[in-house]
């Protein structure tokens, strides 16, 4: 499994995540509802495999999942994302310390604010971003960023010197993106060359691209500017054609 550099983050990632917010929100989704053990038990298989990089949050409900998850597998070898949908300072202070006590951990690698859509996000959630900074440098949080759900949030992102990771939506047929492909492609590149992390989401359209995995990766992969790409996987089979249809294209789309 190839690996890459978050951006500035300095983490280190598989070019192939794992999510656990497929049709994830007031605490469920697809991957939850396999159960505490069912959940964890392919986690632990995503990371024999090499899937070091896992992406959760409050809102999916799947901090105990990784948690347990977390019993057999090393903490130090995987990099883990959870968001945040709080917006007061205060109230992101707690939730860090909550994720903290959930996930049985010392430290949180990527915190993002959940979902934004709006273009002004800088300044509405600014209170949420300086206790995330606060976090940053007191050591419990290593990277910081949002989740784009908006083309103006998105295009606030690259705006932005804040973020240092950007959980964007692209594949090749424009679905359920924040804009067309050719409104999102050029601000990723914007990310990108900003230094920023970028990872994807509904890569494969929610399912819809499923029938053809390999060339939902090759579209990703070839824009040349998304470091990894978060697959939402309820079942060991389609972990395992991820896993292979990654391998497969190991080495064909580098990424400094």
């Amino acid at each position: 499994m190839d690996t890459v550099t978050l951006g500035r983050s300095g983490l280190t990632v598989s070019r192939l995540g794992v999510g656990t917010g497929t049709n994830g929100w007031a605490g469920r989704s697809q991957q939850t509802a396999l159960g505490l053990k069912g959940l964890a038990d392919l986690l632990c298989e995503a990371h024999s495999l090499g899937v070091t990089f896992w992406d959760a949050a409050d809102q999916y409900g799947s901090h105990p999942h990784v948690a347990e998850a977390l019993k057999s597998v090393p903490r130090d070898g995987v990099v883990i994302t959870t968001k945040t949908t709080s917006k007061r300072a205060g109230q992101v202070t707690r939730d860090i310390d909550r994720f903290l006590r959930e996930l049985h951990t010392d430290v949180l690698d990527i915190v993002l604010l959940h979902g934004l859509s709006a273009g002004n996000w800088p300044k509405r959630m600014a209170g949420a971003m300086e206790a995330l900074d606060r976090a940053k440098q007191a050591g419990k949080v290593r990277a910081v960023g949002i989740s784009s759900h908006g083309l103006g949030a998105l295009q606030a992102a690259a705006d932005s010197d804040w973020a240092d990771v950007v959980f964007v939506r692209i594949n090749h047929a424009g679905t359920r993106m924040d804009g067309s492909v050719a409104q999102v492609t050029p601000i990723i590149r914007q990310l990108y060359e900003a230094g920023k992390g970028v990872y994807a989401m509904k890569v494969l359209g929610c399912g819809s691209l499923t029938g053809n995995v390999e060339k939902a990766f090759r579209f990703v992969l070839g824009l040349g500017t998304v470091h990894a790409l978060s697959i939402g996987t309820s079942s060991l089979a389609q972990l395992r054609q991820n896993v292979q249809t990654m391998e497969s294209l190991s080495g064909a789309y580098p990424i400094s």
